[in-house]
């Protein structure tokens, strides 16, 4: 996997807990721990994009039937 580096300045408490956590788990360096972490809230992101774009479609769907369309057009 191609990395770029990129520098990063964090307050003391939470370079402490990416150590802490890095050490924990066992993980090789702070730039994984960083890494897992931006990952959580990419995917945290997208399941709210997916929460909403289902909202959307609920809502779609509700007034199509509320115009008349029954389920056995189908």
């Amino acid at each position: 996997m191609f990395a770029e580096k990129l520098s990063v300045s964090l307050p003391a408490n939470l370079v402490g807990f990416v150590e802490q956590y890095r050490l924990a788990h066992a993980m090789k360096s702070r730039s994984q721990v960083i890494s897992e972490a931006l990952e959580l809230l990419r995917q945290r992101e997208l399941e709210t994009s997916y929460r909403q774009a289902n909202l959307e479609i609920d809502q779609d769907f509700d007034i199509a039937l509320a115009d008349g369309l029954s389920h056995e057009a189908w």
